[in-house]
């Protein structure tokens, strides 16, 4: 018996033994997953409550070029975080500061009255501030934008209080690119709301770095400063596209005047459409551009155009209506008007055609239709019904006039097609979405290129726009050192604010042999039409080549 309650005691003890470790083992885990696995988040959790917070980065996602260049999320401004009291009481510190930063005495005073306790002002010059508390921070924030301004109609802009974006990708993407909580620099107070001396700081990172919340566009950041660059040493208004032949990759698709991110407001009630990308979102007719369409149309309709020639006389009249050559060309093939950009010949060609081939023509090719790079601002520009290109009307369609809107990425995307052998492969500007660190979770969804020409009349018009810069409109041009080009140039009379202007078009390839890329150069209300745009493609050939080699 007394065996048996021995036993008994020592089974009930070895188990309350087990028991009490496998409890104290348990503790000890919490203990371990609180204070040390979680320790950081509790304690950020529990300053939050009891601090103040300061957003030092973006919460939104970063917008990467092709090389996983930030075009966001890439400016460092020194900030220095200081409490109100201590500025306002000390005249030296608060004249040091105002001296150290790009703000006015206004913006500095206004800031400092709104301000309840701690103020955070951006800093150009950190040296002349002396740092003589700890209770002064100075700390790097990063903005959205930077003061370049690059790429500002494509990446777009967003509403600060919302979150939200409102144009460019920052709208077409905005579900991704908010998935994003940012960072923030906390300091602590007491309970009578004081700043503690010495007291805790640190900076929170909530966001998982695998997160889709990124975009990677087809955008080469080098290629798109030295486009900017030219279009403000130019002083030009319009657009510009660079696209990559063999991929259809934009490039670099800039439009003029520029606009400050950080200050979309001030350009609400602007006339000169600053806000607007004028790449993809305005139509303008394409003056002489549209020749390559009648030209394409007549290739694939009239069998012996090659071998037809055609008469000008300076000007072609049309039920009573009088349309202008540019000059008295007499007799000449095909080749040279188009070289010369005849007026009269294309009249002659395009009454022979007839409306509906030639708008048929313009559909095949990506006109009236938006080409879908991606920007919700893209739009469909504006190709009459055959009804509305009766009589007289063929002259202007013919020389592309007339109600008649092309966007300078369609005229982009025609020149692409004629380059890959009359197969349009599409335009791209976003190769997919990533995580913070560039890394592809999900790849832009590319078609199949479709053969929409034969690769007989893309050829053969391609050898026309080369004759064009060799001995037509466009020989102005210098392109040797880059082995040549090819292209057409294009001046169309049209109605800006509602005064008559002129605007250039030049749209070509280069190098002359194996064509590499495309450069669409559009110029807004300028007195000398395409000439204008001659020296601006030049300079960005070269500047292209410059970078590649």
């Amino acid at each position: 018996m007394d065996k048996n309650l021995d036993k008994t005691v020592k089974n009930r003890i070895i188990l309350l033994s087990v028991l009490g470790m496998i409890i104290f083992a348990i503790l000890s885990y919490r203990l371990y997953y609180i204070q040390i696995y979680k320790g950081d988040e509790y304690s950020s959790k529990a300053l939050k409550q009891r601090g103040k917070e300061f957003s030092v980065y973006p919460n939104r996602g970063i917008i990467f070029d092709r090389n996983l260049t930030p075009l966001t999320n890439n400016e460092v401004i020194p900030t220095i975080i200081i409490e109100k009291r201590l500025l306002l009481s000390d005249n030296l510190m608060y004249n040091k500061i105002l001296n150290s930063t790009d703000l006015s005495k206004k913006e500095l005073d206004g800031i400092i009255n709104k301000s309840k306790d701690l103020i955070q002002i951006p800093l150009i010059d950190t040296s002349i501030v002396p740092i003589t508390s700890s209770n002064i921070f100075l700390i790097d924030t990063i903005d959205r934008y930077n003061k370049e301004s690059i790429l500002s109609h494509v990446v777009g802009y967003t509403n600060k209080s919302e979150n939200n974006g409102e144009a460019g990708i920052e709208k077409s993407y905005d579900e991704f690119l908010r998935n994003h909580n940012g960072r923030s620099f906390i300091v602590e107070y007491d309970r009578d709301r004081s700043f503690i001396l010495g007291g805790s700081h640190f900076t929170s990172h909530d966001s998982n770095s695998g997160d889709p919340s990124a975009v990677k566009l087809t955008i080469d950041y080098d290629i798109q400063k030295k486009v900017e660059n030219i279009l403000d040493d130019e002083e030009i208004k319009g657009a510009v596209i660079v696209v990559e032949i063999e991929s259809g990759d934009i490039l670099a698709l800039a439009s003029r005047p520029n606009f400050n991110q950080k200050r979309i407001e001030d350009y609400f009630n602007s006339k000169d459409m600053a806000l607007y990308n004028k790449g993809v979102q305005v139509g303008y007719p394409p003056g002489s551009i549209f020749k390559i369409v009648v030209l394409l149309t007549a290739l694939e309709d009239i069998p012996n155009i090659l071998e037809r020639e055609y008469y000008c006389n300076g000007y072609q009249e049309i039920n009573g209506l009088k349309i202008n050559c540019s000059n008295t060309h007499g007799r000449l093939s095909i080749d040279e008007a188009f070289a010369q950009s005849c007026n009269s010949a294309f009249i002659q060609i395009g009454q022979e055609l007839g409306a509906k081939k030639i708008i048929n023509m313009a559909k095949r090719l990506g006109f009236g239709s938006k080409i879908n790079i991606g920007l919700l601002e893209e739009i469909d520009g504006n190709l009459p019904d055959e009804k509305d290109v009766q009589g007289a009307a063929i002259g202007n369609i013919s020389i592309g006039q007339g109600p008649l809107e092309v966007t300078p990425l369609q005229v982009t995307n025609l020149m692409v097609t004629l380059a890959n052998k009359g197969i349009d492969k599409g335009l791209a500007l976003v190769k997919g979405i990533t995580n913070e660190d560039g890394y592809m979770i999900k790849e832009y969804y590319r078609e199949e290129g479709k053969q929409v020409i034969s690769d007989y009349s893309a050829d053969k018009t391609i050898d026309m726009l080369r004759k064009v810069v060799e001995v037509g409109t466009g020989r102005s041009m210098d392109l040797d050192e880059i082995g040549g080009g090819g292209g057409k140039t294009g001046s169309a009379q049209a109605s800006l604010n509602n005064e008559l202007t002129v605007h250039g078009w030049f749209s070509g390839f280069i190098p002359s042999n194996d064509p590499q890329y495309i450069i669409t150069v559009f110029i807004e209300d300028t007195d000398n039409g395409s000439i204008t745009t001659l020296p601006i493609f030049e300079r960005i050939g070269k500047e292209i080549f410059k970078l590649k080699s």
